[in-house]
Order: C-alpha cells, then sequence, then structure tokens
C-alpha cells in the first residue's frame, strides 16, 4: 500500500525520449498554426519549424504545457528568422457617443484598419495582434457598459493558395 500511495513510475528512456519527441512536434505544429512570414503573409510548413527550432537548440520542458513553450519558442524564432504571429480579424459595432473616445484609446493596439463606418454608431473591421485581444475585448466592455460588441471574423489573417510569379 505505501508503495502505491508513495511510490513513482519509473519511466523507461525509450517512453521518456519518444514522449518528449511527440512534445517537440506538438510545439512544432502550434506554431505554424500561429504564425506566417510577415512578409508574404503565408503560413511555414511544420518540418521548417522544426529544423529552426534544432537550430536554435530547443530543448523541450516537460512539466511546462505545449502551448506556452510555442510562444516562446516564437519569441526566440524572431531573433534568427522572419517570423510573426498571424494577426486576428476583428469586427467592433460600438455605440456613437462612445465610440469616438473609445476609437482613440483602441488605436495604438490595432495593427491595420480595413474598413470604418460611422452612421449612428461605430463599425470597424480591423487586424490586431492576437496577444491584445483580451485588452481590446475588456476596454470595450467597461467603456461602453455592455452596448458594444466585438466579433471574431477569423482568428488568423493568411494568404492561401498559390503564390503568382510575374
Amino acid at each position: 500500500l505505501q508503495i502505491l500511495s508513495k511510490g513513482e513510475l519509473q519511466v523507461s528512456d525509450k517512453e521518456r525520449h519518444t514522449q518528449l519527441e511527440q512534445m517537440f512536434r506538438d510545439i512544432a505544429t502550434i506554431v505554424a498554426d500561429k504564425c506566417v512570414n510577415p512578409e508574404t503573409k503565408r503560413p511555414y510548413t511544420v518540418i521548417l519549424i522544426e529544423r529552426a527550432m534544432k537550430d536554435i537548440h530547443y530543448s523541450v520542458k516537460p512539466n511546462k504545457s505545449t502551448k506556452q513553450q510555442a510562444l516562446e519558442v516564437i519569441r526566440q524564432l524572431k531573433e534568427t528568422m522572419q517570423i510573426e504571429r498571424a494577426h486576428m480579424r476583428l469586427r467592433f459595432i460600438l455605440p456613437a457617443k462612445e465610440g469616438k473616445k473609445l476609437k482613440e484609446k483602441l488605436k495604438p493596439l490595432i495593427k491595420v484598419t480595413e474598413s470604418e463606418d460611422f452612421q449612428e454608431q461605430l463599425e470597424m473591421v480591423c487586424l490586431i495582434d492576437p496577444g491584445c485581444f483580451r485588452e481590446i475585448d475588456e476596454l470595450i466592455r467597461s467603456e461602453t457598459k455592455g452596448k458594444g460588441s466585438l466579433e471574431v471574423l477569423s482568428l488568423k489573417d493568411v494568404e492561401e493558395g498559390d503564390e503568382k510569379l510575374e
């Protein structure tokens, strides 16, 4: 009973190696999902990310979540290659009286404004850095007291399809 309650499970070398390899692959997949080449706006392949991770000698930490490690990897890869988180496309609709004031507060958080329509209310479609989403959501909720709405149009803005050569 004591062994069962306080004992530790022995993991063989091969099992541990397989587990770490799987985590490495999972991290590379998450990075490939979330990132694009900033120049072409095209996603990177998982194999390319895995190779880049090996080049920077990234070691997997088995006690940390794969998502946390993926965000860490993105930061480290930025130093050696052109990589950026894919922007999120959002639409928000704000009441007219809070619209102007709130627009000024949102300006620094927005990367690209795609369209803006100001009639009875301010309707805006824009691209943001995914790290700013929670901050923007909080700002809109607190300033409009629930009257404003925020809609995620796409989680990542990437160019799909074949590249056209001239």
